[in-house]
């Protein structure tokens, strides 16, 4: 499934009002570790069916301050959130943001 990138709060919370799970990587597109995960993030979506978003933390800094004020999860990037139910179920930084931990998180 094709990721889709978010940029402002609105188009954020209409992904999350809509959709029971919700992935979103929030990346750096200045730095290594975040291309990685970005990387791995892609390779993961392109096997799925989910709902599987992205923001560019330099493009969308004050989506990402909503985020991590709103959820109480400390801003990290590049950093996974899955949302479930209208909270954050898991989130996963750096060099966790892996495949295998994104496929073990989606499937739970």
């Amino acid at each position: 499934m094709p990721l889709t990138k978010i940029s402002d709060s609105e188009a954020f919370k209409k992904a999350i009002s809509e959709n029971g799970r919700v992935f979103v990587l929030k990346n750096s597109t200045t730095c290594p570790i975040s291309h990685a995960a970005f990387e791995e993030y892609k390779k993961f979506a392109e096997d799925q069916s989910g709902n599987l978003y992205y923001l560019n933390v330099q493009e969308a800094r004050p989506l990402s301050n909503e985020i991590a004020e709103t959820y109480g999860v400390k801003h990290e990037s590049p950093q996974v959130l899955l949302f479930e139910n209208g909270g954050v179920k898991w989130n996963g930084s750096h060099w966790a943001i892996t495949y295998s931990a994104l496929e073990d998180h989606f499937n739970q």
